[in-house]
């Protein structure tokens, strides 16, 4: 019996020594979400709860303590008014979030990776909050020619920050919502063309989600970018990647098998009411179509990215991202340098050189465009108008004739021109067979 004792003794000691201390918490804002992530010592077990008048909603960490210096004064935004936290008789740790609205709390453990150790996250939605489907006004809407529609995603955000930089710890989330709201205003100033962006700001999305949002905007293409990183420092250079072969496969794979999926649009049709050999031919025959065109808008991109730096690789590359795999929405990852060679990323952290990336993109992007115009859109009408270009710094005739799809033959030909030596910037030339 005495024996018996020192054991449980020994047991409860051993308990409390390896309880999780609560070290911190971050805080990150979404459109649609506030999510807090407490980072523990190791996994834990918790409660969750609402309370209303006023409203909070209470977690309770079972044998878990706060660690020295702990900090919850940052703890506010749209949805929070503050965090309060104690310790109750029988060791559980109280945290309590003081709310501004009523919340529906959503809380997952994440296990340790590179970059964090053990995780509690919790997601705060707004109840009630929906997202309201988009309806066409009226029969005009509907024949009215549109824009193209361009989803730029910015890889990684809030608490995955993507790759660092070896030299200023330079972080890749910061870098790549930078260059896509360039982009962004790049692509809104073309004729004819739109751009989305997935994330405004510093939070994360899912990667489903991501090509959620981009076919909620009934995107004609996605555009994420990236910033690569590797072990050797000396690696430089951008690159494009889009899906492979192998990808595509498991995607239709799980888009058969999954009733969500299947009553989705695919391609414009639907799939939960096809019997399954049907379904599967409809569904190849749209992913052969997406790779064909993600393969051409990617072939553009990557020459422009050539006209600004070295790139990587001698051709577009092809790999199973998660975030390319949408079946009816030509896809892909742009690279915009290796953020781990010093070099790229001073350049990835200059203002004008990010800005140098994100117009060579939409130069790519508006090319593909220009040879593949989706039916019913303003770019695909080709109005019956003369066009015209102004000339800008850096501008050279091969460049515009690229940029219009017109050989660099008539396009001195119709300006009367010789050559790069007889232009001059503020010129207007006119656009062959405009």
């Amino acid at each position: 019996m005495k024996k018996l004792l020192v054991l449980l003794t020994l047991l409860c000691l051993a308990s409390q020594s390896f309880a999780a201390e609560v070290a911190g918490v971050r805080l990150w804002t979404a459109p649609d979400h506030t999510r807090l992530v407490f980072d523990t010592s190791g996994p834990t077990e918790h409660k969750v709860f609402s309370l209303n008048k006023p409203d909070r909603l209470v977690i309770d960490f079972d044998g878990s303590s706060l660690a020295e210096g702990f900090s919850a004064k940052d703890v506010v935004d749209r949805h929070l008014k503050g965090m309060r936290h104690a310790v109750r008789p029988d060791g559980t740790l109280r945290v309590v979030l003081d709310l501004k609205r009523a919340v529906r709390p959503k809380t997952f453990l994440l296990k340790p990776n590179q970059r964090y150790g053990h995780r509690l996250v919790v997601d705060l939605y707004p109840v009630g909050a929906t997202r309201k489907p988009r309806v066409a006004k009226s029969t005009n809407d509907i024949k009215r020619a549109r824009d193209v529609v361009v989803a730029v995603d910015a890889g990684h955000g809030g608490e995955d920050p993507g790759a660092s930089g070896s030299r200023f710890g330079t972080k890749e989330k910061i870098v790549t919502l930078q260059i896509a709201k360039r982009l962004k205003r790049l692509i809104d100033a073309q004729h004819g063309m739109r751009a989305v962006l997935t994330r405004t700001g510093d939070y994360y999305i899912g990667l489903r989600k991501r090509m959620k949002l981009a076919r909620d905007h009934r995107a004609d293409l996605f555009v994420s970018i990236h910033a690569d990183a590797f072990r050797d420092k000396r690696v430089r250079g951008s690159s494009v990647y889009v899906l492979s072969k192998r990808g595509a496969s498991s995607e239709a794979a799980r888009w058969l098998a999954e009733k969500e999926n299947a009553s989705d649009l695919v391609g414009g049709v639907k799939l939960d009411d096809k019997d399954d050999v049907l379904a599967s031919v409809l569904l190849d025959l749209s992913q052969s179509a997406t790779q064909h065109a993600s393969i051409g808008a990617a072939a553009k991109v990557y020459k422009e990215l050539g006209r600004v730096g070295k790139v990587h690789g001698r051709q577009v590359h092809h790999a199973g991202f998660m975030v390319l795999k949408s079946p009816d929405i030509p896809s892909m990852l742009v690279e915009t340098g290796f953020i781990s060679n010093p070099g790229e990323e001073r350049n990835l952290r200059d203002p004008k050189y990010q800005e140098r990336m994100a117009r060579a993109i939409m130069r790519g992007v508006k090319n593909y465009f220009a040879a593949a115009a989706p039916p019913g859109t303003l770019l695909a009408e080709r109005p019956n108008k003369t066009i015209k270009h102004v000339i800008v710094r850096g501008d050279t005739l091969s460049e515009i004739a690229d940029r219009y799809q017109v050989s660099l033959a008539s396009l001195r030909r119709q300006n009367r021109i010789r050559s790069d030596n007889h232009i001059q910037i503020g010129q207007v030339l006119v656009i062959p067979g405009t």
